[in-house]
């Protein structure tokens, strides 16, 4: 715990040190309607809730949901997420059906992975835009070859990229929480708390700290959130936590509309750096440390 107390302070120091000057923060969610084990007790519809409550409490913006539907296969009761979601104001993009990786599987197999997503996303996105992809794993295509042509192949059906540039790893905290709720154990509950907002400040420090060094300024960053149980308890305590840091939210669009996104919203151009550390690799700058969770998560509640 002191090495996380340590990492804390340093975080909140490090944020104090580069100037919160017009910060803006597009959340997204990725993995809709059902993600990471169901705690005793929980529902994905009464998540989804609690996520759609706090966001429309904290006053943001509409949000993207990227949508798997397997999962509605999967858990048909998970199904009403994706009517809630659309009934909330907030718009739905394509994670592919099945959360297929790119890297790790043929390009033809994928293409179809996005196109049989596409059916479930006209139903509840009707006239509005859903033409927003997420790569599962952030996986791009493991060649360059593989790379151009799912760009070409987004490209002709009208899909723009919905890039990362801040992520924490909060899909790990899922797992654990499930098992500390099973075990009723609120000490270790109160240990993955501390972490998480350990973990989400130290990943605002090393998302600026890359954008301060490439650009000498904050790029509107694209954070990516998943819709698990932990995320929804957590999520009032995380978005106070950025309004502290200075950030306001904005959109996808709105945030992708910055220079650094432009060959996502433009696939006719070649794929640049997809990430912020893909561009400090490009430019040989040193990456900063990364978060950690602070935590042997994978032990917690065993």
């Amino acid at each position: 715990m002191k090495n996380l107390h340590s990492r804390l302070l340093f975080a909140v120091c490090s944020a104090i040190a580069l100037p919160a000057t017009a910060q803006q923060l597009a959340i997204t969610w990725d993995d809709l309607p059902a993600h990471g084990p169901l705690p005793a007790g929980e529902t994905r519809v009464a998540i989804a809730q609690k996520i759609i409550t706090a966001m429309q409490q904290a006053q943001l913006p509409p949000v993207y949901g990227f949508v798997n539907g397997i999962q509605t296969r999967n858990e048909p009761a998970s199904t009403p997420v994706l009517q809630l979601w659309r009934d909330a104001g907030l718009p739905l993009g394509n994670h592919t059906w099945s959360h297929m990786n790119l890297n790790a599987n043929p390009l033809a197999d994928w293409e179809q992975d996005v196109t049989r997503n596409e059916p479930m996303l006209r139903k509840y996105m009707g006239a509005a835009d859903w033409h927003w992809l997420r790569y599962p794993y952030l996986a791009e295509g493991d060649t360059a070859q593989k790379r151009a042509a799912e760009r070409r192949f987004l490209a002709e059906r009208g899909y723009k990229i919905a890039n990362v540039t801040m992520s924490f790893s909060d899909y790990l905290y899922n797992e654990p929480y499930a098992r500390c709720v099973a075990k009723k154990d609120n000490a270790a509950i109160t240990k993955l708390e501390t972490s998480y907002l350990a973990a989400a400040d130290a990943a605002i420090v090393y998302s600026r700290a890359m954008s301060k060094a490439l650009y000498g300024h904050d790029i509107p960053y694209v954070l990516l959130m998943h819709v698990g149980a932990f995320d929804a308890r957590m999520l009032p305590r995380l978005l106070a936590l950025y309004r502290e840091r200075g950030f306001s939210f904005v959109t996808l669009e709105e945030a992708e509309s910055a220079p650094f996104y432009r060959n996502d919203l433009d696939l006719s151009l070649p794929s640049s750096p997809d990430s912020l550390e893909a561009a400090m690799a490009a430019r040989g700058l040193p990456l900063p440390a990364a978060p950690s969770p602070g935590l042997d998560l994978d032990k917690l509640c065993r």
